[in-house]
């Protein structure tokens, strides 16, 4: 049996929100290394520039397209300009996510509410569907979001935040489950404290980290690679029977 053609993503397009830094990076270069040519957004398009030059130096097939997730009108230019540039999209990634405040779920405004479903659910919703006339098309088509641990089991002063992430969830199984007959798989994979900037208001609190420690069967804090090795997986070859399931990547945490 030829492994190294069971991980490959030769000939393949993904596309990856909230690509620039942490996680998504991560993934992006993953999914480069293993053959796709690789669209990666967030913001700033300065930003995204800087990132693929550098990658397109180790010989990286990526670019980068800035848009603000939690706007329709521009997750729709990021998909025209996707096939613009590639002509086809096999694999997306939704790993853009938000989370504005800490703090009780009463004083969570409504204003801050929305902000977290436009990014962290609707963003996704919107963008699946947008690109999944291109991923009929594909011979290897998966979706793969990026959820939170959190949605598992809520977590003190992130609870509008988890109620996103297990929004998405079902999302994901839903999708899964209408899209299957399609040969479209959907997955989802949930971190737990990986060291981003995202997660430092965790990390980077000693009175957190002392709980966190006693609940994590691996006693450390989890690497971005750590989830882009699963993320690969899913959209690989290798994960061919796999939809509809939910993974959590998090040292034991949950367990």
């Amino acid at each position: 049996m030829d492994l190294s053609s069971l991980f490959s993503l030769n000939n393949k397009v993904a596309l990856i929100t909230g690509a620039s830094k942490g996680i998504g990076l991560s993934i992006a270069e993953f999914f480069a290394a293993a053959g796709a040519k690789v669209v990666i957004c967030s913001r700033h398009q300065e930003h995204l520039d800087e990132i693929a030059k550098k990658l397109y130096e180790k010989g990286y097939d990526i670019m980068g397209i800035a848009c603000n997730v939690g706007r329709p009108n521009e997750l729709v230019q990021l998909v025209e300009k996707t096939i613009e540039a590639y002509g086809q999209i096999d694999i997306l990634v939704n790993n853009a996510g938000t989370n504005p405040y800490m703090g009780p779920v009463h004083e969570t405004t409504l204003e801050l509410f929305d902000k977290i479903m436009d990014v962290n659910v609707k963003a996704p919703f919107e963008l699946s569907k947008l690109c999944l006339p291109h991923l009929r098309k594909s011979s290897q088509a998966s979706i793969i979001n990026i959820s939170s641990i959190g949605a598992l089991s809520p977590e003190p002063q992130l609870g509008i935040y988890s109620v996103s992430k297990s929004a998405l969830h079902s999302l994901t199984k839903v999708c899964a489950k209408e899209w299957g007959q399609q040969k479209i798989r959907v997955n989802a994979i949930c971190p737990g404290i990986i060291k981003t900037n995202f997660s430092k208001a965790l990390w980077g609190n000693d009175q957190i980290m002392d709980v966190i420690m006693k609940r994590l069967a691996i006693k450390r804090l989890g690497k971005t690679e750590e989830i882009a090795a699963l993320a690969l997986f899913l959209a690989s070859p290798a994960a061919s029977y796999i939809s509809g399931s939910i993974f959590t990547v998090d040292g034991g945490f949950t367990s």
